[in-house]
C-alpha cells in the first residue's frame, strides 16, 4: 500500500514536537494526569479528615433525619425535572420539535449516566446520540444539542456562582482563606465576560473567532436557558445542603461553594469528580460543620442524587422492556428509544456495583452482623467471601465495558459475577441492600437479554486508556477508604496473617491486595497484547467471496472491490464485508458494510475493535444515514461529507423543458459523428488496448496520474469485469466510460470516464445520457452519478463548525477542486440528493481522517499535490 503517513508522523520526521508527541498520546496522557489528580486529591481528603474517625462518619449518616432525606428526595426530583428542559431548550433552539415522553427519557437517562460516569459531554451525549439518531436528528443537529446543554451548563454554572460569591464574598473568604474583595473582583469579572457575550450575542448575532463562526442564542433563548441552569444548580444544591447538619453558613454561601465543587469536579475529568468535589466541600466546610457530618452527607448526596436516577433510569427502560408486545404506536417508540439506552445503563450501574463491592471490601462489617454470622459459618468462608466478592467487583468494571458495546459474552460475565456477588453479600456480612442492588442489576439483565446479541469475546477487548484509569482510579480510592478506616491500626506483617472474625483490617488488606494484583494484570494484558488483527492485502480467494456477495446486493459502488487495492473483512457468516485500507494511524471503511444487512451492526463493531486493538482510529468514508445509528452505537460521531446524486430511471424521459439543454447537446453530439454502443465484459479485451491508449491521453492532456481507493484506475483486469459504454467518431474509440452494476438491477454507476483530447464538446454529456438510457432499458431502476463533495452543507448561523468551514470551502475553493461545477454538472440529471458522512471513532480529529483519506485516494502527499 502507498502513501507517505499522516500529519502526525511527518511531524515526528522534521524533528521532535512536544506538540505532535502530546497530540499521539494525548488520551493516555490524559489519563495518567488524571488519576495523578486524584491521588493528589486523596492525600488530601486524608490530611483534612486527620482527626475524623470511620466510625463518627457511620453515627452521623445515622443520625440523618428522615425528613432530611424526602427533603433531598424532593430537591433530587425538581433539579433532574429542570434537566429535561436542557434538551427541550436545545432541541428548539436548532429548530426541532420532538415527542416530550422520547426527550424526557433521553434527557434523563443522559443525565443518569452522565452524572455517575463522569464526563457528562460524553457519556452523556453517546446517550444522546444513540436516541435522537432513532428519531430521524441529523449528526449535525444532536452536535449541535450536545454543544448547546454543554455551554449552557458551563455558562450557568459560571453565573450562579459568580453572582453568589459576589453577595456572600464575606461569608466565604473566611472558610477558604481569601480576601473578600479579591473574591467579588473575580465575580465581577466572570459576570462582565459573560454580560459581554449576552450584548454581542444579543438577537442571534454571528461570533466570528478567526476561521470559527459561533451562532450565540438570542437574548430571550439566553434569558431562559440560564433561569434553568440557575433552577438546577439551586435544587442540586439544596439535595446535599438539607442532608447537612444545623450550620452557621446560609443556604446562599453554600450555594456559591457547591457551584465551585462542581466546576472543579468537571475540570478534574475524574469520573464523576470523585474525591475532588468531596474535597472542595470539606475544605469549605470543615471550619463551621463537624467533617464527620459532612463525610456522613456526602456518602447520602452520591446516593441519592447519583445512584437513585440511575436505578431509576434502568426501572424505567425496563418497564418499556416488559411491555414490548404492547401494540400502542407510542409504547413501541418508547420502547426502541429504550432499546439505543438500555445497554449503556446497564453499563453504568454493573460500574457502579463493581465500584460498591470493590470499597464494601475494605469497609468494616457492623458487629452484630459478624457475630450472628460466627454462630453459623465458619471462618474461612466468611474470609473467602470477602475476598472473592472484591474481585467479583472488578470482573463487573471490567464486564460494564463489555456491556455498553452489546456483548453477549459480557452479558453472561455481569449475571454471573452479580449473582455469585449477591449470594457473596450475605455470607460476608449479610449486606441487604449491597445484595438488593446486585439483584436489581441481575432483573435489568435478564429484561434486555435480547439487546446483548453481539457474539465477541470478552477477551479480546482490548482496555482503553479511560477504562485503565477509571480501574486505576478504583483502586486508589479503595486504598484511601482502607487507611482512612484503619487509620489508628499499626501496621505489620503479621496483619496479612491474623484471620479472625473480628480481624477487620487484615481482611480489608488482603482484598486491596487481590483487586491491585488482579487490575495490574488486566493493564499490562491490555498494553503489552499484541494487535489482533492486522489489514492484509484481498487474497484472490478473498476477493472471489467479496465479489459474489457484490452482485447479489444492490450497491453498484461495491464493485469497486474488484480493484484489489483494498483489504476485506468479512462477517462471521461470510454474507457480507467492509473493504478498506489503512493510511497513516487511520483504518478507513469505504462506503457502508456489503451484503447482508442484519450482519451490519457486527462488523461495524469488529472494525472499530481491530483498528483500536492496533493503535489506530476507525473511520467511515462515504457511509449513508442508515449506518449512522450502529456508528453512534461503537462510539463514532459522524461529519457530513456531501450529497450523492441519484437519478430515478423509472421517470427519466429525455422530454420537457428541464431536459432542452441535454435534448441539444445529445442532437449536436450525434450531428458531430458520435456514436454510442456498450461492449459486454466478454467482449472488452479486445479493445482494451484502444481503451489504454484513450485512458492514457485523458491523463497526459490533465497532467494527472490514476487514484485509487474510492476511484477506480485503469487496470485491464477490473475494466474488463464489467460492461464498458464507449462513443466511436470515425470509426475509433475517442471516449469510454465503465459501468459498474450488479445482479439485483437495483441501481447503476460508472467509475472510470476518459475522453481522448479530440472528443467533441459534450461529449461527456452524450456519454452520460447515453448509459442512462442503457440502464432504463435493461430494467434498472437508479442511476448513481457519485458524490458532490462539501455539497448540501449547512449555511445557517447555528451550522456546526464542520459545516460552515465546509460550505465556505465549496463556496471559495474553485482553485483546489472543481466543487460548485461538479455539483452544476451532475444537477442537469435532476438528481435526488442524498446525504453521505464521515464517521470518526473515539472523538478523533475528523479533518486528520478526512486528510488520510485523502492521501489514501491520491496514492500519498505527491498524488494529492499532483493534479
Amino acid at each position: 500500500m502507498s502513501g507517505h503517513g499522516n500529519l502526525e508522523e511527518m511531524q515526528a520526521t522534521d524533528g521532535f514536537s512536544f506538540r505532535a508527541l502530546f497530540r499521539r498520546y494525548r488520551t493516555p496522557l490524559t489519563a495518567a494526569a488524571t488519576l495523578i489528580v486524584f491521588c493528589l486529591v486523596g492525600y488530601a481528603i486524608m490530611q483534612l479528615t486527620n482527626e475524623v474517625r470511620y466510625d463518627d462518619v457511620v453515627g452521623a449518616l445515622a443520625a440523618t433525619r428522615p425528613s432530611a432525606i424526602l427533603l433531598a428526595l424532593f430537591f433530587t426530583a425538581l433539579s433532574f425535572l429542570s434537566l429535561v428542559f436542557y434538551d427541550l431548550n436545545a432541541i428548539e433552539y436548532i429548530g426541532k420539535k420532538l415527542p416530550f415522553p422520547h426527550v424526557a427519557l433521553t434527557a434523563f437517562s443522559a443525565y443518569a449516566v452522565g452524572n455517575t460516569a463522569g464526563f457528562g459531554a460524553l457519556s452523556g451525549g453517546a446517550i444522546r446520540y444513540r436516541a435522537y439518531t432513532r428519531l430521524g436528528l441529523s449528526p449535525e443537529d444532536i452536535g449541535r444539542i450536545i454543544a448547546f446543554v454543554t455551554l449552557s451548563f458551563g455558562l450557568g454554572l459560571a453565573g450562579v456562582a459568580a453572582i453568589a460569591l459576589i453577595i456572600i464574598a464575606s461569608e466565604i473568604g473566611p472558610l477558604i482563606g481569601v480576601s473578600a474583595f479579591l473574591l467579588r473582583l473575580i465575580a465581577g469579572s466572570i459576570l462582565a465576560i459573560l454580560g459581554a457575550v449576552l450584548i454581542i450575542g444579543r438577537e442571534g448575532r454571528v461570533l466570528d473567532l478567526g476561521a470559527v463562526a459561533i451562532r450565540l442564542p438570542d437574548s430571550r433563548t439566553w434569558s431562559r436557558q440560564f433561569l434553568v441552569t440557575a433552577f438546577d444548580i439551586a435544587a442540586s444544591a439544596s439535595v446535599l445542603y438539607v442532608l447537612l447538619p444545623q450550620t452557621a453558613i446560609g443556604w446562599p454561601a453554600f450555594l456559591a461553594v457547591y457551584a465551585i465543587a462542581v466546576g472543579l469536579g468537571v475540570l478534574s475529568h475524574v469520573p464523576a469528580g470523585l474525591g475532588v468535589f468531596e474535597t472542595v466541600i470539606i475544605a469549605s466546610l470543615g471550619s463551621a460543620v463537624n467533617i464527620d457530618a459532612v463525610l456522613g452527607s456526602l456518602v447520602l448526596y452520591r446516593l441519592i442524587y447519583h445512584v437513585l436516577p440511575l436505578l431509576i433510569a434502568v426501572l424505567a427502560v425496563s418497564a418499556t422492556e416488559l411491555r414490548r408486545f404492547v401494540d400502542h404506536p407510542a409504547a413501541s417508540s418508547v420502547r426502541r428509544i429504550g432499546g439505543r439506552l438500555m445497554p449503556q445503563l446497564l453499563s453504568t450501574l454493573a460500574l457502579l456495583l463493581g465500584v460498591m463491592l470493590v470499597f464494601s471490601s475494605v469497609t468494616p462489617t457492623p458487629d452484630q452482623n459478624l457475630e450472628f454470622l460466627s454462630n453459623y459459618l465458619p471462618l474461612p468462608m466468611v474470609e473467602g467471601a470477602h475476598f472473592l466478592s472484591s474481585l467479583l467487583g472488578l470482573a463487573l468494571v471490567v464486564a460494564a465495558r463489555g456491556l455498553g458495546q452489546r456483548l453477549d459474552g459480557a452479558w453472561w460475565v455481569a449475571v454471573f459475577s452479580a449473582v455469585a456477588a449477591l449470594t457473596l453479600s450475605l455470607l460476608k456480612a449479610i449486606a441487604l441492600v449491597e445484595a438488593a442492588l446486585l439483584a436489581f442489576l441481575i432483573f435489568g439483565l435478564f429484561v434486555s437479554r435480547r439487546l446483548f446479541t453481539r457474539h465477541a469475546s470478552l477477551l479480546n477487548q482490548a482496555m482503553t486508556a479511560s477504562w485503565l484509569m477509571a480501574i486505576a482510579v478504583i483502586v486508589v480510592g479503595a486504598v484511601v477508604i482502607l487507611l482512612f478506616v484503619y487509620r489508628d491500626v499499626e501496621y505489620s506483617n503479621q496483619l496479612w496473617w491474623q484471620f479472625e472474625f473480628t480481624a477487620e483490617a487484615p481482611r480489608g488488606l488482603r482484598a486491596v491486595l487481590g483487586i491491585t494484583i488482579i487490575s495490574s494484570a488486566i493493564a499490562i494484558f491490555s498494553l503489552l497484547r499484541p494487535a489482533a488483527f492486522r489489514p492484509e492485502p484481498a487474497t484472490e480467494e478473498a476477493l472471489a467471496r467479496a465479489v459474489d456477495i457484490v452482485r447479489k446486493q444492490g450497491n453498484a459502488d461495491a464493485n469497486l472491490v474488484r480493484m484489489a487495492d483494498k483489504s476485506i473483512m468479512f462477517s462471521e457468516k461470510g454474507d457480507a464485508f467492509i473493504m478498506y485500507g489503512r493510511q497513516g494511524r487511520s483504518w478507513i471503511a469505504l462506503f457502508d458494510p456489503v451484503g447482508d444487512h442484519r450482519a451490519v451492526q457486527e462488523l461495524v463493531w469488529r472494525f472499530v475493535e481491530a483498528a483500536r486493538a492496533a493503535g489506530c482510529r476507525a473511520v467511515f468514508y462515504q457511509i449513508s444515514p442508515a449506518l449512522l445509528s450502529h456508528c453512534a452505537d461503537a462510539g463514532l460521531r459522524a461529519f457530513k461529507l456531501g450529497e450523492l446524486a441519484v437519478a430515478d430511471l423509472r421517470t427519466f424521459e429525455m422530454k420537457g423543458g428541464k431536459w432542452a439543454n441535454l435534448r441539444q447537446t445529445a442532437s449536436r453530439a450525434q450531428r458531430d459523428g458520435l456514436e454510442f454502443a456498450v461492449i459486454e465484459p466478454q467482449d472488452v479485451p479486445v479493445v482494451i488496448d484502444d481503451l489504454a491508449a484513450v485512458s492514457s491521453a485523458w491523463l497526459e492532456h490533465h497532467n494527472a496520474k490514476e487514484k485509487g481507493f474510492s476511484l477506480g484506475a485503469f487496470d485491464p483486469d477490473y475494466v474488463s469485469s464489467q460492461p464498458v459504454g464507449i462513443l466511436k467518431k470515425d470509426g475509433k474509440i475517442v471516449a469510454f466510460a465503465n459501468i459498474l452494476v450488479t445482479e439485483s438491477r437495483e441501481e447503476g454507476t460508472i467509475d472510470l470516464m476518459r475522453f481522448s483530447p479530440d472528443a467533441p464538446k459534450g461529449s461527456m454529456d452524450f456519454l452520460f445520457v447515453q448509459i442512462m438510457e442503457y440502464l432504463r432499458g435493461q430494467g434498472f431502476t437508479h442511476f448513481n452519478l457519485g458524490m458532490a463533495p462539501l455539497s448540501g452543507m449547512s449555511k445557517r448561523e447555528a451550522a456546526p463548525v464542520w459545516d460552515r468551514i465546509g460550505s465556505t470551502v465549496f463556496e471559495h475553493g474553485e482553485r483546489f477542486y472543481n466543487f460548485k461545477g461538479l455539483r452544476a454538472f451532475k444537477s442537469k440529471f435532476h438528481p435526488h440528493w442524498q446525504p453521505r458522512y464521515l464517521a470518526v471513532s473515539g472523538g478523533g480529529n475528523p479533518m486528520i481522517a478526512l486528510m488520510d483519506a485523502t492521501f489514501l485516494i491520491g496514492g500519498g502527499l505527491k498524488g494529492v499535490v499532483r493534479k
